[in-house]
């Protein structure tokens, strides 16, 4: 018998234009298998708009850094919880930097898939990662990677699912609908499976914890270079102010030059004049001697 689960994995890792057939065709599938119920509870998954699309894409790909953005949702909500400044903020600036990655990569996705991703769908991806952050039951939702829907602090999170969204607690994508939990085995009946999702869970926490303290310490190396950017350009700032003080002070320099060089010139030019002054001068002194020489000159 087809499982309700597998086949809302299936259809929500297509893309919404692909959803519909694929979806009434495992419908017909369930009919003629003789189960109706199932062909019932198929029937009434819905299509996901692109931006939910692109969110799930983002938990099917991405699976470290989803990892990574639900535990820094915890961290958030216990920071807020505890009133922690001091951690709300650091946090803070590493949930801006979480969102804005993923956000990205969700946009990569879309477009490799063929599907780039508008403006405004960006931007719904981008509310409902930061619905996840905010909200334990948004968070729960969107780790399903079965978003029908974009995720913001006003959405029902069960209906925004194709599927219920699982209670608090359980791993994500595990019950969906009352419907479809008829279809599986309750878990008092099957213990190897749920020691196996504890031991999923447990690894789950410990990568997240992993994932944080390494976000907090890109996070301090951002911290770092910026503050690196900061000073190279305070001091470029400054050694460009001292560059634009030497070329002004080039400028007068060269200004002052000229006029000294205009001065030289006319001071040289008046040296000649009066060169030549003295020369005529002399040459008539020399005529006046020459007369005064003669006999019978002066009378």
């Amino acid at each position: 018998m087809t499982d309700l689960d597998a086949v809302a994995d299936e259809l929500y890792a297509l893309a919404p234009e692909d959803f519909t057939a694929a979806r009434d065709a495992h419908v017909r599938n369930a009919r003629r298998a003789g189960d109706r119920g199932l062909a019932a509870r198929i029937a009434g998954l819905r299509r996901p708009s692109v931006a939910a699309w692109a969110g799930n894409l983002l938990v099917r790909e991405h699976a470290d850094e989803v990892t990574a953005l639900l535990g820094l949702g915890e961290a958030l909500r216990r920071a807020h919880r505890e009133l922690d400044g001091a951690q709300l903020r650091a946090l803070g600036r590493q949930q801006r930097v979480l969102v804005e990655a993923l956000g990205r990569q969700a946009a990569r996705l879309a477009a490799d898939a063929g599907r780039p991703l508008a403006d405004a769908a960006l931007e719904e991806v981008r509310g409902t990662l930061h619905a996840a952050l905010a909200d334990a039951g948004a968070a729960r939702a969107w780790a399903t990677g079965r978003l029908v829907r974009p995720l913001s602090g006003a959405v029902d999170f069960d209906q925004a699912v194709g599927g219920a969204v699982p209670a608090a607690g359980a791993p994500a994508g595990a019950e969906h609908t009352a419907a479809a939990r008829e279809t599986v085995v309750p878990l008092r009946s099957r213990p190897h499976d749920a020691a196996r999702r504890r031991r999923r869970l447990d690894e789950a926490r410990r990568h997240a914890e992993r994932a944080r303290n390494e976000a907090l310490a890109r996070d301090a190396d951002l911290v770092e270079a910026r503050t690196a950017l900061d000073a190279a350009e305070s001091r470029l700032r400054t050694l460009t102010e001292a560059a634009l003080r030497a070329e002004e002070d080039r400028r007068r320099g060269a200004a002052d030059r000229d006029r000294a060089l205009g001065r030289v010139a006319e001071a040289e030019e008046s040296v000649r004049a009066a060169a030549g002054q003295a020369a005529a001068a002399a040459a008539r002194v020399g005529e006046l001697a020459v007369d005064l020489a003669e006999p019978g000159s002066g009378g």
